[in-house]
């Protein structure tokens, strides 16, 4: 029996997925489903994030927190992180420039792709502060890139942490995520 090799593999660009129907991420040209949709306890933890990151930036003229949207980081690379920050000008179908911080909330079906390959991506394109929460153990790991590489801040569950984002400063509230 012979293995499968990543040449035999299709490979996907931008104009064919923007024909899609349904909800879809490419990384590197592979096709990544993201169905079934996100289940509830996901959802809460998710609106509730998006609450938080938009009160904390009230006062920042230059920061905006997102829910979904594509990312297209190249022709065959488009991610649609479930909690964002950007800090720079965005306009049109999707953001082309790195978000600051990235939240992915852990499912059972995203959890080895959000752990693995989105968190070498996310650190290769300079995503300062990437976040994987997990809903399973109320635990929000939360990893700084420094000189090019995540390194793991801490796990936390009911810390108040602080962010440096490019003109202010946010202090984001774990504990209001898991309650």
């Amino acid at each position: 029996m012979s293995h499968i090799h990543l040449s035999d593999l299709p490979h996907y660009t931008y104009d064919e997925y923007r024909h899609w129907e349904g909800e879809w991420e490419i990384i590197y040209g592979i096709a990544y489903a993201m169905t079934p949709a996100p289940i509830i306890q996901h959802q809460k933890i998710s609106q509730k994030i998006a609450q938080q990151l938009g009160n904390l930036l009230e006062e920042c003229p230059n920061c905006t927190a997102m829910l979904p949207i594509d990312w297209k980081i190249s022709d065959d690379t488009i991610v649609q992180p479930d909690n964002l920050i950007i800090c720079h000008p965005a306009s049109g179908s999707y953001l082309t420039k790195a978000p600051l911080m990235i939240f992915e909330i852990l499912s059972k079906s995203t959890a080895s792709k959000d752990k693995g390959i989105k968190f070498e991506l996310y650190q290769n394109e300079g995503v300062k502060y990437y976040i994987i929460v997990d809903p399973e153990d109320n635990i929000a790991k939360i990893y700084d890139l420094v000189n090019g590489k995540y390194i793991k801040r801490l796990d936390a569950n009911h810390e108040t942490e602080t962010f440096s984002l490019k003109e202010c400063v946010i202090q984001f509230n774990f504990s209001n995520i898991f309650t």
